[in-house]
């Protein structure tokens, strides 16, 4: 047996703060490759938002989460010195620090292993837009 690799980058615009669901890119991407089995590893290429796998059901989930978040590292906040691009810099490396920029998700008969109500997410910790680069590495056959 031999496994197949592919990389590939995925570009994703964010408005600003935010979760914004990217599951069904990265399921297209598994089908695209062919391979039946294997593992998607996802790394976010900032540090200044994350990755993370959430409920994509009820939107009051990501309300929610915003709403914690907001209390947990407001902007501007005194606390922080480094502040070159602004009130919400510190708060958003923190967030970063606090949640993830990398996940794995195995697949089998080239579909993600989800749970029923499990979604992928980018989550901006910005205020402003920007644009997010996450490189994937696939693995499987």
């Amino acid at each position: 047996m031999s496994l197949n690799q592919i990389q590939k980058r995925l570009d994703v615009s964010t408005p600003g703060r935010g979760l914004f669901e990217i599951t069904s890119d990265v399921q297209s991407w598994v089908q695209a490759s062919q391979m039946t089995e294997g593992l998607v590893h996802l790394l976010l290429r900032h540090t200044s938002a994350s990755l993370l796998i959430q409920e994509n059901a009820d939107p009051d989930v990501k309300v929610d989460l915003e709403r914690f978040f907001k209390r947990l590292c407001p902007d501007g906040d005194s606390i922080y010195d480094h502040t070159l691009e602004g009130p919400d810099d510190m708060p958003a490396h923190v967030r970063a620090a606090l949640t993830s920029v990398h996940l794995s998700i195995p697949f089998a008969d080239g579909r993600l292993l989800l749970g029923t109500w499990q979604g992928i997410y980018l989550w901006e910790h910005r205020t402003h837009p920007h644009n997010r680069q996450i490189v994937g590495h696939l693995v499987g056959d």
